[in-house]
């Protein structure tokens, strides 16, 4: 056998094999994790606190006209004894700030802060936790819906254990109209809720979503807060704080509503996003590897490189495929491509189907007519893949050539079509 077919035999098993793996793995921690969950009660009937320390939602608005009434009102609808929403205006260019004025002026709980200029989500988080008394915050987007109990459910986390520093919540999709809408539906639960309720079980989270979390107001302090040049703040405090010692956590019970982009232009610009956010952690943290203390990171550390690296040979196959058609290289056969529907593409999709089946049923507990959406999966590697690779490979170099200096500011994001 030549280098060449040796290589190209390699890369096929790896591109195979590791997402592969990688779904068996995520099903199997996420089924130990249900079996905890499952003990608890209804997440409608959360159990009562042995204290109630206050809370004070943050909630950054950039150009929110469109939904800031709806988001306030369902914060200020939360069923808690003691908190406050500080809603924070950043430097909106539309009536966000009449829109929240006339708000703050209906309740008392309500608290707004506008800043003269746009500064960014990190920034905006940072303005708002330090008009508070509050030693707990929950961050949520500006068009975001949150479920009355979702503070309850958090707040439990920060009580039982003094080291939790972050609870992350469940984020539910609004937009379903179209095939992208009814695709994330799918995706919240069989990827996003799946690798959460996997990582906890073995490990450390990558991520907090930033549509909903929970932090101890002092752990953010002690990691200097938000990072105002991280495209994704989120991704960013989780690693900030868990390298500092801090426990972060997963509360599938914690719900907020959120709309997502209907659009091919939309949803390339925000997995892009993602993306290069991911990337810029990985660039910002990969000095873990040279530190044994800091070795419960290694396996994230080690699925993002393995993840990117995953990304590139994909690329580089799907090159070298398309030109054995035009000038065949010895060695290699159409037969041995990945992209063909023979025994391991059958065998990838199956175990695509037996992860989304897995995860609806799972999270049938929150949503109930969750099932229906399944039949709209089936063209979730059709669709998602192939824009979730493409953004990876091109955020990568992206990153690296950024100045590292610049910071993250707010973009109106496509919202989708309710």
């Amino acid at each position: 056998m030549s280098w060449i077919a040796l290589l190209w035999s390699s890369a096929i098993k790896f591109v195979f094999y590791y997402p592969l793996f990688m779904s068996y793995l995520w099903m199997i921690g996420a089924l130990i994790f249900y079996w905890k969950e499952r003990q608890d009660p209804p997440y409608q009937q959360p159990d009562a606190l042995p204290r109630y320390p206050k809370v004070a939602v943050l909630i950054p608005c950039f150009n929110e006209g469109e939904n800031a009434d709806e988001t306030i009102r369902h914060a200020l609808q939360l069923d808690y004894p003691d908190f406050e929403v500080i809603a924070i205006n950043d430097g909106s260019s539309d009536n966000t700030g009449e829109v929240l004025d006339r708000l703050a002026s209906q309740y008392e709980k309500l608290r707004v802060v506008h800043l003269a200029q746009n500064q960014g989500k990190a920034m905006g988080l940072q303005a708002g936790s330090l008009m508070t008394d509050a030693e707990f915050l929950i961050g949520i987007d500006g068009d975001a819906l949150l479920d009355p109990h979702a503070a309850k459910w958090m707040i439990r986390h920060f009580l039982e254990d003094s080291t939790v520093a972050a609870v992350t919540g469940n984020p539910r999709i609004r937009t379903r109209s179209t095939l992208l809408g009814r695709i994330q539906v799918g995706e919240f639960s069989s990827i996003v809720g799946m690798i959460k309720r996997a990582q906890r079980t073995f490990g450390r989270l990558f991520t907090v979503s930033g549509v909903i979390t929970a932090f101890r107001k002092s752990a953010v302090h002690q990691v200097d807060y938000w990072s105002p040049n991280m495209l994704t703040e989120d991704i960013d405090i989780t690693w900030k704080l868990q390298r500092a010692g801090w426990d972060v956590r997963f509360e599938p019970n914690a719900l907020v509503w959120i709309l997502m982009p209907e659009t091919m232009n939309g949803l390339w610009k925000q997995r892009l996003r993602w993306a290069m956010g991911g990337a810029q952690v990985l660039v910002k943290n990969i000095d873990v590897f040279f530190k044994p203390k800091l070795n419960f990171l290694w396996p994230l550390m080690l699925e993002l490189c393995l993840t990117l690296v995953w990304s590139y040979l994909m690329l580089i196959m799907a090159v070298m495929w398309l030109l054995h058609f035009i000038l065949p290289i010895p060695g290699l056969t159409v037969v041995s491509s990945p992209f063909l529907p023979y025994g391991s593409g059958i065998l990838l999709g199956a175990t695509c189907l037996i992860q989304f089946a897995l995860s609806k049923w799972m999270d049938s507990r929150y949503e109930p007519s969750l099932g229906k959406n399944y039949y709209w999966m089936i063209w979730y590697p059709f669709v998602f893949w192939l824009i979730t690779i493409t953004a990876t490979i091109v955020a990568f170099p992206k990153v690296l050539l950024r100045n590292d200096g610049k910071r993250a500011r707010w973009i109106s994001p496509d919202r989708g079509i309710r």
